[in-house]
């Protein structure tokens, strides 16, 4: 493996991991966004009141994009294993 594969390895590692956070981190945004905007409207300014809301966003954008998530990690780990092989 020469410097070139391996900036390019390093490359689709990263925008995978981008892609794999950026369903949880959108819906994270929209949740604190739509509880930021509720606390303007209403005067209520409690600070633990963002945590919940957000919580739930990511957690429901887990278990709405996991089977995506999951073939993604798969399909670049078959990847991955099959370019060892031609490491030889």
């Amino acid at each position: 493996m020469n410097a070139t594969e391996a900036i390019q390895l390093f490359q689709q590692t990263l925008m995978l991991a981008l892609m794999l956070a950026a369903p949880m981190l959108l819906f994270g945004l929209i949740a604190g966004l739509l509880v930021s905007i509720f606390q303007a409207v209403t005067q209520v300014h409690e600070m633990t009141l963002t945590f919940i809301p957000k919580i739930l966003a990511v957690v429901l954008s887990l278990f709405l994009f996991l089977p995506w998530m999951t073939g993604k990690i798969v399909d670049f780990t078959t990847m991955l294993l099959g370019g060892l092989a031609g490491l030889r």
